[in-house]
């Protein structure tokens, strides 16, 4: 027999649930800049009295928004590096990075909302960054194992950028060689580079779109070289 404190909590998901159903819809419709709390409580057919009860700010449904799509878009990339154990680090690199791809050409709206442009007035809280965190936790793991194991291949950092080279390799990648924080650090900008100019229409007239996966996959392979990784 279900108790009332536990039914209270059960429909206040399912009310959270509705709210952030709503704003996703009215992301794709109008964009994150004219998200309203007021308008996804009419919606709703609630007062915004009550909505405020969930979500005290628009920042505050924002921010819900913004760490499920991370956490969303980590679990993809953690999925497909799990079903590809086994596979040589490289080829779980190139896995890892068609994951993200996928998910953004099937969440448009939720990646706009975390890769896009900023939300004019609004600042991420610090909540954020674990879940933003995911995809770039994964991949270092997998340069973690390789270096661990047959070791990476090293482009040299010039000189006047070693201290800082040093510093992300500490703050960032412990463990890893200050080469390998560098050229992880331009992989991850290159990636969702990559997704973003395809999702956002810069390759029209560029690449082909039935070749857009395959010339992803190239991309993601050339990223798994420039970060040492080699394909066996």
């Amino acid at each position: 027999m279900s108790t009332p404190q536990g039914a209270r909590a059960r429909a206040r998901m399912e009310v959270t649930t509705a709210i952030k159903d709503e704003a996703r819809r009215q992301l794709a419709a109008e964009g994150a800049a004219k998200l309203s709390l007021r308008a996804v409580a009419r919606e709703l057919g609630m007062v915004s009295s009550a909505l405020y009860r969930y979500f005290p700010s628009r920042d505050d449904l924002l921010t819900a928004l913004i760490i499920d799509a991370y956490d969303s878009l980590g679990e993809a990339a953690e999925t497909a590096h799990a079903a590809a154990a086994g596979a040589a680090p490289a080829q779980r690199w190139v896995l890892v990075c068609e994951a993200v791809r996928g998910w953004a050409l099937t969440h448009p709206h939720e990646y706009a909302l975390i890769y896009g442009s900023p939300v004019p007035g609004y600042s991420a809280p610090d909540t954020t960054i674990p879940p933003a965190a995911r995809v770039a936790l994964v991949l270092i793991g997998i340069l973690r194992e390789a270096f661990e194991g047959r070791g990476l291949a090293r482009t040299p950092v010039p000189a006047e950028l070693a201290p800082e080279a040093r510093r992300m390799a500490d703050e960032l990648v412990p463990g890893l060689p200050p080469e390998a924080a560098v050229a992880m650090a331009a992989a991850w900008a290159q990636l969702f580079g990559l997704v973003g100019f395809e999702l956002f229409g810069q390759f029209k007239g560029v690449v082909e779109e039935g070749e857009r996966e395959r010339f992803f996959r190239h991309a993601a392979a050339q990223l798994a070289h420039g970060v040492g990784l080699v394909f066996p």
